[in-house]
């Protein structure tokens, strides 16, 4: 159907055309002269400024020359802001820094103790503001004073120069600091021994890179002396853990909201499962923020110019520090697909030997000595590339030997809130894998033990468990650690939960010994020992730290799988040897903890301890107590005798009264 056609007489008015030309005749019958002339004046400097031309265009279509006209204020200074926004964001920074610079001074010259914790952080922030500089000033320089160094000749010397140098400077060591403690020597023995047995299982004998084994152990045993026997390594540690301590509290005040007071007081999983979700929150923010990679290839870069590692491996085992076995593949995820099987294998072993910042802050929830942890976590990175050349060395052509490192991107989140919100987010999934496998691993290990004690009666062996198995079997491995043979039967159960188990599980148990220990309890009930020494409770600390278990081999291999697809038989192949030499890994860091523990603190004053009056037991009263019933003899119906310390009859009288009210002694009989 044809439409209807145009009127001939109706013209179609021509398109609008925008431009600077003014009409004055069309204007002046609408605007006295005065106006006229304003307005040319304006016309000249819309000209004269070509930011402004599309707003003017814009302001014609819609509202016209005199509302444009009327915000031209408002536009020149956005205009100018545009312009400067560099100059003022400089300015802004100046004043911030400024007044921190005065509140940091102020806090300070108050009271310095106080402001201590500010005074660290402060310095570390500007040692990160100005390391880049120094390196962009003095690294050439530096450069060129260690050319010298570049020759072939001269550099073996100086290698063979400084490992003899440190191989004597061991052994004195050793000479002179254990003539007091004969017993760090059996550490030092178990170190050797669980070497020989990894080179005895090495993939390649002959290709083992002993510069990374012994830079690796090297590393692990230096920063051992200085967390456990420097006044100031040990005190900036124990400082840390209090401090993390206290910031885990905090989420108290978020699961107290969320289940209430009585919940998070009294059941397990509303203490410790809201700190993972607390923990992953502060973990996101400071990897949005950029701290974490920062850290990461900081001491990668470290460990490669020393171990001589590749990047990729370096970068995934540092990361491990904070991340988890499953998170740090993540980091160097687009080089996986061309990674030779030993630095697979050193990924691998990364994760194994480590744990994730955030199941820390679960772990010291449970009341495990936060240092310790933190201290562990750290020296297991070197130790694990170590042993991971150890046990699969390198005969491959890697393809990321280059010195600069691997480049971390920082996260994709568009704003703090939302990296806050995604941390939470995804740890919630965390925490539900840790409840299930503590739900699931705790009714399974009393499943076996029922089992096995029936399959026990059977043959006239009461209390057979797992724990009991493991505690035969694995005792002599402990002794190696350094633990006292009294009590290597409960650690050795410790070590069995936790690789055959999970570490949670051991964490808890090992939290348990830990309060019986301080609420003063017997240390012998009816010839069962209820709780361990604090030397063995360092040692068990140091060797639980770690996915070293065989449930962590569905989860290594279930995330690296999911990266690399193609690459899942090369995967299988190494995950069984490096779920071993990350649990050796752990065992090692043990005995560098026996080898360096040394009891800090003065010894109680139990003669003035005991002289206070006390209701309450404690690991003190405990210790005093049993001091005095060996220092006190019976005379038959003479009054008790009392040797040392205890001279004083009438006021150890009274002491014996006090301690026979809370132990039971055969002299309290």
């Amino acid at each position: 159907m044809a439409g209807k056609p145009p009127c001939p007489t109706q013209a179609v008015p021509p398109p609008l055309q925008l431009s600077f030309s003014f009409s004055p005749s069309l204007r002046s019958q609408r605007e006295s002269i005065p106006q006229v002339e304003e307005n040319r004046r304006w016309r000249k400097q819309v000209e004269e400024s070509p930011l402004l031309r599309p707003q003017w265009r814009l302001a014609q279509r819609t509202r016209g020359w005199s509302s444009w006209r009327s915000q031209w204020p408002f536009t020149k200074a956005r205009s100018f802001c545009k312009t400067h926004t560099s100059l003022f964001k400089k300015i802004l920074l100046g004043l911030l820094c400024f007044a921190y610079a005065a509140y940091f001074l102020a806090a300070c010259i108050l009271n310095f103790q106080r402001a201590l914790a500010l005074f660290v952080i402060t310095c570390l922030v500007i040692f990160a503001l100005v390391l880049p500089f120094l390196k962009n000033l003095l690294g050439k320089k530096l450069t060129r004073g260690l050319k010298p160094f570049e020759n072939s000749r001269l550099k073996l010397w100086m290698k063979w120069v400084f490992a003899g140098a440190s191989l004597v400077g061991l052994i004195l060591w050793l000479a002179l600091d254990t003539a007091q403690r004969p017993e760090q020597l059996i550490s030092f023995a178990g170190i050797c021994m669980f070497i020989l047995i990894l080179f005895a299982c090495s993939k390649h004998h002959s290709a083992v890179s002993w510069r990374a084994v012994f830079w690796g152990l090297g590393l692990q045993f230096v920063f051992g002396i200085l967390v456990i026997r420097t006044d100031l390594g040990y005190n900036a540690f124990k400082w840390l853990g209090e401090q993390v301590q206290i910031f885990l509290n905090y989420t108290v005040a978020g699961s107290s909201f969320v289940f209430g007071d009585m919940l998070v007081k009294d059941v397990f999983a509303f203490q410790a499962l809201p700190i993972i979700i607390f923990f992953g929150c502060v973990m996101s923010i400071l990897y949005y923020l950029g701290l974490v990679q920062w850290v990461v290839q900081k001491v990668a870069w470290f460990l490669q110019i020393t171990m001589g590692t590749t990047a990729t491996e370096t970068l995934a085992v540092a990361g491990n520090i904070f991340v988890g076995m499953t998170e740090a593949p993540l980091l160097i995820r687009p080089y996986l697909a061309d990674m030779t099987l030993s630095e697979i294998h050193a990924v691998m072993t990364g994760g194994f030997a480590t744990i994730s910042g955030t199941v820390l802050g679960a772990f010291i929830s449970f009341g495990v000595d936060a240092s310790s942890l933190i201290s562990a976590s750290v020296m297991a990175a070197p130790c694990a590339l170590a042993l991971s050349k150890l046990a699969y060395p390198e005969v491959e052509e890697s393809k990321f030997k280059s010195e600069e490192g691997v480049k971390l991107p920082r996260g994709k989140e568009r704003n703090v809130l939302e990296a806050a919100s995604n941390g939470a987010t995804d740890a919630i999934g965390l925490a539900a894998n840790v409840a299930a496998n503590l739900v699931a691993f705790l009714a399974v290990l009393a499943f076996i033990n029922a089992a096995l004690s029936w399959l026990g009666e059977l043959v006239d062996i009461q209390g057979l468990t797992f724990q009991v198995i493991c505690s035969y079997i694995l005792r002599p491995m402990v002794f190696m650690m350094g633990v006292e043979w009294t009590d290597c039967p409960m650690v050795a159960e410790l070590v069995g939960i936790k690789f055959f188990t999970n570490e949670f599980v051991a964490y808890q148990q090992l939290s348990q010994y830990k309060n019986k220990r301080l609420s003063g309890v017997e240390e012998w009930i009816e010839g069962e020992k209820q709780w361990i020494s604090v030397r063995a409770e360092i040692i068990t600390t140091f060797s639980l730290c770690g996915f070293a278990n065989l449930s962590s081999i569905g989860i290594t291999l279930g995330g690296l799988t999911s990266i690399v697809p193609h690459r899942k038989s090369d995967l299988s192949k190494v995950v069984v040897r490096a779920l071993f030499t990350g649990a050796c890994v752990s065992l090692i860091s043990a005995c560098v903890a026996g080898i360096l523990y040394v009891p800090r603190g003065a010894e109680a004053d139990c003669v003035s301890f005991l002289n206070t009056s006390f209701t309450n037991r404690t690991y003190e009263t405990y210790v005093c107590c049993r001091g005095l019933f060996q220092s006190t003899s019976l005379n038959g119906t003479n009054p008790p005798s009392f040797s040392g310390p205890w001279e004083d009859k009438e006021f150890s009288a009274m002491a014996l009264s006090n301690c026979c009210g809370f132990y039971n002694n055969t002299i309290c009989a």
